[in-house]
């Protein structure tokens, strides 16, 4: 696909979306389309498991920091305390599940990172309960989401070290904010522009973990960034072509993240990782 949406985009109008992406990959790795199917339905049952584990009301990190969170988010949707409705309330409790699994040690599937994991399994699976979408059905829309993240990561970058967390949970959301497109009967460059808007939306966003770790503000940036793939997909959805050629904003998510300094990009030194109170931890 020459690392370029608008070509994946080309390839999609006479095979689809996730068949294109299906080819390449078979191309590209040799491998047989059996075995690339039975390595998606294995990703999506530990994406699956992840989520079981971290909605473990006892479930707590190694630095105590997180864990324990989701299940409490999810009682407060299940009993209607949430402002933003069930469907994305489930989503983002699911998100913050899977990233304190991560947290907590757990098995994830780096989608596209570890820092970013709760993303587009949340996203997903959810879609599935809301929609009655099939694992095959995910599957598909996990190999559309592969082959963005492919893109972004050589266009660009999919490493908080080196282009800030725009480059792990943006990206994460605009594979996720591809995916739902394609799921919801979208054609590609409707995915295309999801994932455009998604990342978008958080350009320039940095990464400054408090002590370094994976959890704060880690995790609920993964809530936020299913958030984000909800809102992108939908503004694609809608009819709305983003104003600007989708591999552009890629190449512009790489220039900036260039730009961050060095305190920005995961040194654990500036951002929140700079607050007073989390140098004192």
């Amino acid at each position: 696909m020459k690392h370029a949406l608008a070509s994946l985009v080309k390839s999609a109008q006479a095979v689809g979306l996730a068949e294109a992406a299906r080819l390449e990959e078979m191309k590209n790795s040799g491998i047989a389309r059996e075995i690339i199917e039975a390595r998606m339905h294995q990703a999506l049952l530990v994406m699956r498991q992840s989520a079981e584990k971290g909605f473990d009301p006892a479930l707590k990190s190694m630095s105590g920091m997180t864990g324990g969170q989701a299940a409490l988010l999810l009682k407060a949707v299940q009993d209607g305390k949430t402002s933003g409705g069930n469907y994305l309330g489930r989503a983002a409790a699911r998100a913050l599940a899977i990233a304190e699994c991560n947290a907590a040690m757990g098995k994830i599937v780096a989608a596209p990172t570890a820092g970013a994991c709760g993303i587009l399994p949340a996203a997903l699976l959810t879609a599935q309960e809301e929609f009655s979408l099939t694992d095959d059905q995910l599957v598909d829309g996990l190999l559309v989401a592969a082959a963005v993240g492919q893109i972004i990561a050589v266009r660009a970058s999919i490493s908080g070290a080196q282009g800030g967390c725009q480059a792990e949970c943006g990206s994460a959301a605009a594979m996720a904010a591809a995916a739902l497109v394609f799921l919801r009967g979208g054609s590609p460059q409707q995915s295309a522009d999801a994932c455009a808007f998604a990342l978008m939306n958080v350009m320039g966003l940095v990464c400054d973990p408090v002590q370094g770790l994976v959890e704060v503000p880690c995790v609920y940036r993964n809530v936020s960034g299913v958030a984000n793939a909800f809102t992108a997909a939908d503004l694609a959805l809608a009819g709305i072509p983003c104003p600007l050629p989708p591999d552009e904003v890629i190449d512009a998510m790489k220039t900036v993240g260039e730009q961050l300094p060095p305190s920005l990009r995961e040194t654990g030194e500036g951002g929140c990782a700079g607050c007073p109170s989390a140098c004192k931890r």
